[in-house]
């Protein structure tokens, strides 16, 4: 299966956690359905993205990078590759290089998307399929050069410089099972 199919696929397999969710998702696989480069960064509209919250295994704290392009503390996340098989691994790759953690645990399925506007091709969209990736117990984090800074933070202190998709995204994650 083509990554383009594997987006598709997870995006038509993905339960929303509601409409407003679900019609971002219709509106992604209509975008995968109308690109036929739909999950790389040559796609000028826009393109899709992966990326994953690394959470602490007691859920009490979320591992952020500091973005270099946008200077707000995000989860991990990036450019889908030719070389990922699956939208999942995509973001399991990002994560690893982001954070530098061996053995994170990424979900089975996205929790979030977000669409937002970057300055790709001097303006186009990532739309973001967003997962959550559990971090070793003893895990230890090594900055990227992708990042100016990685810290983690308590889940209910967060930092200021950060926004209301981030903070989604965590309340997303503690609601899992």
């Amino acid at each position: 299966m083509s990554l383009q199919a594997d987006v598709r696929s997870v995006l038509t397999g993905w339960a929303a956690p509601d409409d407003a969710q679900a019609a971002l998702r219709d509106r992604y696989v209509a975008f995968v359905d109308e690109h036929d480069d739909a999950v790389f960064r040559a796609c000028v509209p826009g393109h899709i993205t992966a990326s994953a919250l690394v959470i602490s295994p007691d859920r009490t704290r979320v591992l952020l990078t500091l973005h270099p392009k946008v200077g707000l503390w995000l989860q991990m996340g990036g450019h889908l590759e030719p070389a990922d098989a699956t939208l999942r691994d995509a973001a399991a790759r990002e994560a690893l290089e982001e954070s530098g953690i061996a053995g994170l645990a990424v979900g089975a399925s996205p929790v979030r998307l977000d669409r937002h506007r970057v300055t790709c091709h001097g303006g186009s969209d990532h739309l973001d399929v967003q997962y959550v990736a559990v971090a070793p117990r003893d895990a230890v984090h090594v900055m990227s050069e992708e990042s100016l800074d990685l810290a983690w933070f308590d889940v209910d202190a967060l930092p200021d410089l950060t926004d209301d998709a981030l903070r989604r995204l965590v309340a997303a994650a503690l609601a899992l099972p």
